[in-house]
């Protein structure tokens, strides 16, 4: 996908848990910025080299383990620095250690701890690429969305015609929805989400499509 005349999008799925990684990469200075590394980090580094740029930061939409496995890789590999909201930290450090005993994943390649965080607000920044931080708690409660150039990368918080789970240690439906709803669906309509599974969206289907935030604005008496 090309974003707009210097910038490119590229997306794989990886891992166990057919998560999507996402590389963005400006065509002129060469760098780039590497969304989610769940797993596979020799392949989400091919995809750079293909796309003929070099990550020079790891953004994580959140921590839990289908998102992070492919963070050590990456960071060893290219000395990327890695960022994650600080309300992710314990569950960076922990929370994937079970179920990586249990689907068989090698736990020394477990994720090394931040570089920076970053919260709402934020601007991630390599030469010629900036994302914006948008804070959407509620999947996690340090989950963060990136935005650029009519381009939202969702992590698991919004996808399409659905939304991420909560029912893990430290989710909040609630929550979630209100980020969602005030947060994201406020971006321009013909934004594209880009989400961390399944196929993407845009702003304007899911103000009219998706269940969960019709349903959630009927209960609050907006529709």
């Amino acid at each position: 996908m090309e974003v707009a005349n210097e910038l490119m999008v590229r997306g794989m799925v990886v891992g166990v848990f057919q998560e999507n990684c996402w590389v963005i990469g400006n065509r002129r200075t060469g760098e780039a910025i590497c969304v989610d590394p769940g797993d596979q980090p020799a392949e989400i580094l091919a995809l750079a080299r293909d796309m003929g740029v070099t990550i020079k930061l790891i953004a994580n939409s959140h921590a839990h383990i289908d998102h992070v496995m492919g963070v050590h890789g990456i960071h060893a590999a290219t000395g990327a620095k890695f960022l994650l909201h600080q309300s992710d930290l314990d569950l960076l450090r922990n929370g994937w250690k079970g179920a990586a005993a249990r689907f068989g994943i090698d736990v020394s390649q477990g994720p090394p701890d931040p570089d920076a965080f970053v919260t709402d607000g934020d601007v991630v920044e390599v030469e010629g690429l900036q994302l914006r931080t948008i804070g959407t708690p509620g999947h996690t409660p340090g989950s963060v969305s990136f935005y650029a150039d009519g381009v939202l990368f969702s992590g698991d918080t919004l996808f399409r015609g659905s939304i991420g789970r909560t029912d893990m240690p430290g989710g909040s439906m609630e929550e979630e929805l209100s980020s969602i709803v005030t947060r994201l669906l406020v971006l321009p309509e013909e934004t594209v989400v880009l989400p961390g599974h399944m196929d993407e969206t845009t702003i304007a289907f899911e103000r009219k499509h998706n269940p969960f935030v019709l349903e959630w604005r009927m209960r609050r008496g907006e529709i």
